[in-house]
């Protein structure tokens, strides 16, 4: 049977590290991970984040690689084909629709926002966005480039608007994917993930460099006091752990940030031969997404900020929006050849989105060349139609960002919880704690602790079950997290948007609001086109899965690489996992000297992943 198209390979295993890696760093990593540190305590933040990171983003990460590698070792490269090929049950495809509408619905909006960050990067490199900014100011320049002033209004195709921005974004983005996953994703993850973080890392240098902008007015605004404010740890660091919100905020930006329960990584793994490495590997990736956070976003964004607004307004807590596109702009321009530095930011942020987005738009057309058995190009015509119709439902209804927002709400937050949760009890209980543990064995470059098989089978699930209860507690039906007479709930905008409410401190009536309402009647209208597409296509998954059977023999026959490397047998426990799983114990330590809590809490961290990055990709780059 000619096998087309989805049957795209990669080209070397540092590429399919470097995909996996560049869609999970995006704009979180620079702008929502700081902001959060900053909003909850460094130190305090630091312990939930990397317990979150042990329970949640390693063990995830291992399943969905796994879990695809398995599935594309079947013949399928798609959330529905996998999940129907994995546990057997004819359901299980319409279950896999999740992976499908979730990285679609999510690209929809998120190259709208690749877009403004392109379109800043370019009036900063003009010198329109600091004119504008000098004019009017930030905020009120972001409100009308964005269209946040009313709906339709980023229709707008100058250089002033975001108009031209989306339709090379979009077509960029199209591009990409036409070319295939060695030609396209392969290549522009190569050459573009080291590219941005030399990027980061000369913006880092810039900031850490930086004099005190005001010292007569205000003299404790220095670099030393800004990394104090993010890392020292405080008298209260306890306190702030008993809060279920630091813990909410922890586990959600992991998850998110790896992008686990995307669907990506699930397509990105099913592309590979059956003995390739994926233990490693996705550690490697982990690894490279850490780094970027923790290393490079903390250090750039928060400094940089607090040195032009101070440790209130950052502690108050500000937006990823506001922050990126409000703030920093400022701050850019009060520094020397600050148009040069604000390019060079904004354009770091375009290409970390570049690289989620591509990786977002395959899992959806693998989808379509495999339920259809479509060549590329009437794939890819479909695709571009879907993308182009959701792209412009955001960006028309742009009126205070509010169908960007409901769809990221329902679709980038809430559908990929419950993707996750799918995936590691396919993983966990599906395959079983026998053979999922030996498929993330086999062809394992170290060998994974085998503590992991219990934390994947019971304390992840148990774990992001508990944070995704808290997610809809807290956004949901707005629990105050007390109990007794002190509890209270309290709808929040995401519910009164489709149905209306009251308004808690004046008794009046919160109408819906219409654009939310659409958005949410067009999130479930492409659900359903999804899964009656999955319907429509039901005969031709029983025959493939004859050639399935006959995928997986043939994969079987394949010359197979050794099981572990010499290396690997003697490591048991990774050493960087052992390094983090103490980074908890040394972040909490109760210091109050401003310095001396402050470098103890920051170089462990740094230092901590660093170690890991380093170890994973001298590893990665020593086995050709």
């Amino acid at each position: 049977m000619e096998q087309h198209s989805h049957h795209d390979k990669w080209n070397s295993r540092l590429g399919v590290i470097l995909a996996v890696a560049g869609s999970a760093v995006g704009l979180g990593n620079f702008l929502r991970f700081p902001g959060l540190a900053a909003q909850y305590g460094g130190a305090a933040f630091l312990v939930a984040y990397c317990v979150s990171l042990l329970l949640i983003g390693v063990p995830v990460s291992w399943a969905e690689w796994t879990v695809g590698r398995l599935g594309g070792r079947r013949g399928y490269h798609s959330s529905p084909g996998i999940l129907h090929a994995l546990t057997g049950h004819r359901w299980a495809k319409y279950l896999g629709a999740i992976g499908v509408l979730v990285p679609l619905s999510v690209c929809m909006y998120y190259v709208y926002i690749e877009a403004w960050c392109l379109g800043y990067a370019f009036n900063a490199l003009s010198g329109g966005l600091a004119e504008a900014g000098a004019k009017d100011g930030y905020a009120a320049f972001f409100n009308s480039f964005t269209g946040a002033t009313g709906d339709g209004d980023a229709f707008i195709f100058t250089t002033g608007g975001v108009g031209l921005f989306v339709l090379v974004v979009l077509a960029v983005n199209l591009f990409l994917i036409y070319r295939g996953i060695s030609r396209g994703i392969e290549k522009v993850c190569r050459y573009g993930m080291p590219l941005l973080m030399l990027l980061a890392v000369v913006l880092v240098v810039r900031v850490l460099t930086l004099p005190p902008p005001d010292a007569a007015a205000h003299p404790e605004r220095t670099i030393s006091a800004a990394l104090g404010f993010l890392w020292n740890p405080s008298n209260d660091t306890l306190a702030r752990l008993a809060n279920p919100q630091l813990w909410l905020a922890a586990g959600g930006q992991v998850f998110f940030s790896l992008t686990v329960g995307m669907g990506a990584i699930i397509t990105y793994a099913s592309y590979l031969r059956k003995t390739d490495d994926v233990a490693l590997s996705s550690l490697t990736a982990v690894s490279t997404n850490e780094f970027c956070e923790v290393v490079l976003g903390a250090m750039l964004t928060v400094p940089a900020a607090f040195l032009f607004l101070g440790g209130d307004a950052l502690a108050a807590g500000q937006g990823s929006f506001s922050l990126g596109f409000k703030v920093l702009p400022a701050v850019f321009q009060n520094l020397p050849a600050g148009a040069a530095f604000a390019t060079a930011f904004f354009a770091l942020l375009a290409l970390a989105a570049l690289t989620s987005s591509i990786s977002l738009l395959q899992p959806v057309l693998a989808f379509l060349e495999e339920a259809f058995h479509l060549r590329r190009a009437p794939a890819l015509t479909a695709l571009a139609a879907l993308m182009t119709a959701g792209t412009a439902w955001a960006w028309y209804f742009s009126k205070d960002l509010k169908a960007l927002d409901t769809m990221d709400f329902w679709a980038g937050s809430v559908g990929v919880f419950v993707l996750g949760t799918i995936v590691i009890t396919v993983f966990g209980w599906a395959l079983g704690p026998v053979k999922g543990w030996r498929e993330l064995r086999r062809g394992a470059e170290i060998r994974p602790p085998e503590i992991f098989r219990y934390i994947m089978r019971y304390a992840t699930p148990l774990y992001l079950l508990t944070i995704f209860a808290l997610f809809i507690a807290a956004n949901v039906v707005g629990w105050n997290f007390r109990f007794g007479a002190a509890a209270a709930f309290a709808p929040t905008g995401y519910v009164t948007d489709l149905i209306g409410g009251t308004d808690p401190a004046t008794g009046a009536a919160i109408p819906p609001n219409t654009a939310a309402r659409a958005t949410a009647g067009f999130l479930a209208a492409l659900s359903v086109l999804i899964v009656g597409l999955i319907f429509a296509s039901r005969r031709r998954w029983k025959r493939r899965r004859v050639w399935a059977n006959a995928a997986e023999a043939a994969a079987n026959a394949r010359e197979e690489r050794p099981a572990t490397s010499a290396l690997s047998a003697q490591l048991e426990t990774p050493a960087p996992i052992a390094l983090l799983a103490a980074l908890p114990v040394l972040a909490a330590a109760q210091e109050t000297g401003l310095t001396a809590g402050g470098w103890l809490t920051m170089l462990t961290a740094i230092s901590a992943v660093t170690a890991f990055f380093v170890w994973c990709l001298t590893r990665v780059l020593r086995k050709k």
